[in-house]
């Protein structure tokens, strides 16, 4: 399949998503499997400001070949300004967040209160769209607290998207319930660019009936990938022999120190997640709850 002028191998995609997502997960999810992932959130603003602590979330792995950095943002000036940075150049695609439910993204008319505000959603797109070559994407939901994915996903396609992620979910629900296949069924019915589906594919049979149902193009994984990247050798290969977590953690924390960008603290709740389903997953986390350092979690007794 293409996407305006990427080819894309395969069709399982790590979401974007804040303190989760970084350098590590990504290079991780590419190894095994993950067609291409994309950032965590980062702000159009903040890159226009130049923020330092911004620009750490641009970090690239090197076996990222495809490589897509998600943007937020209210304002289409921002956008027009971020697209066209020197830092944005290495990324393959621009993808637009108009879909998180976090109340103080919300609150400042981003994200999925875009969706309430249709003609200000349009002019975003466009001022991406109008900046540059590359392919932009945009993720939203099925509606903020009312559906409108289907009129939504039109006005994408007609200002010039080239793909669309459907979470299937209402904004005011953020992760719970289930999500709408029919919503997102019909977000793929409307509209002639690739669709994306996003919501509860878990493992190997939610990834088939979702696939199944909605004649989607690709498939998004989140939070079960988040601490458990090889999800998507065990949707793709039957015969995948699952890792020991633990390590895999430690990968992760070595590919997060290679770009100086480990925070012992601040990865606590994903090394929690890593060690979920080990025996003495408790004696685990109350010495990742202690752990100050890298030598800490390295000197972890598993």
């Amino acid at each position: 399949m293409k996407i305006k002028n990427i080819e894309i191998k395969g069709d399982l995609v790590l979401a974007p998503m804040a303190g989760y997502s970084d350098v590590g997960l990504r290079s991780l999810a590419v190894k095994y499997g993950a067609s291409f992932c994309i950032t965590e959130m980062v702000s159009a603003r903040a890159l226009v400001m130049g923020s330092a602590k911004t620009m750490k979330l641009l970090d690239t792995a090197e076996n990222e070949k495809i490589k897509v950095v998600q943007l937020f943002g209210h304002d289409p000036a921002d956008f027009a300004k971020a697209v066209k940075l020197a830092c944005l150049q290495k990324f393959d695609m621009i993808d637009i967040n108009m879909g998180c439910p976090v109340s103080k993204i919300v609150k400042n008319n981003e994200g999925s209160s875009l969706m309430k505000n249709m003609p200000l959603a349009r002019e975003i797109i466009r001022a991406c769209v109008e900046n540059t070559t590359k392919p932009i994407s945009v993720k939203f939901r099925r509606g903020y607290k009312e559906e409108n994915c289907v009129e939504f996903a039109k006005m994408c396609e007609e200002v010039g998207a080239s793909l669309i992620t459907i979470h299937g979910r209402f904004a005011t629900q953020g992760y719970s319930g289930v999500s709408d296949l029919d919503s997102i069924k019909k977000v793929k019915q409307a509209v002639k660019i690739p669709v994306c589906a996003s919501g509860d594919i878990v493992d190997l049979t939610s990834y088939n009936k979702i696939k199944a149902y909605t004649n989607c193009d690709l498939f998004m994984i989140g939070r079960a990938a988040s601490s458990c990247p090889y999800i998507f050798s065990e949707i793709l290969d039957e015969h995948f022999v699952k890792p020991n977590p633990f390590d895999v953690m430690l990968e992760h924390i070595n590919i997060l120190a290679s770009f100086n960008n480990f925070n012992a603290v601040a990865f606590r709740k994903q090394a929690s997640g890593y060690v979920r389903e080990l025996k003495n997953a408790k004696l685990l986390r109350e010495q990742i709850f202690a752990a100050k350092s890298i030598e800490d979690y390295i000197n972890i007794k598993n």
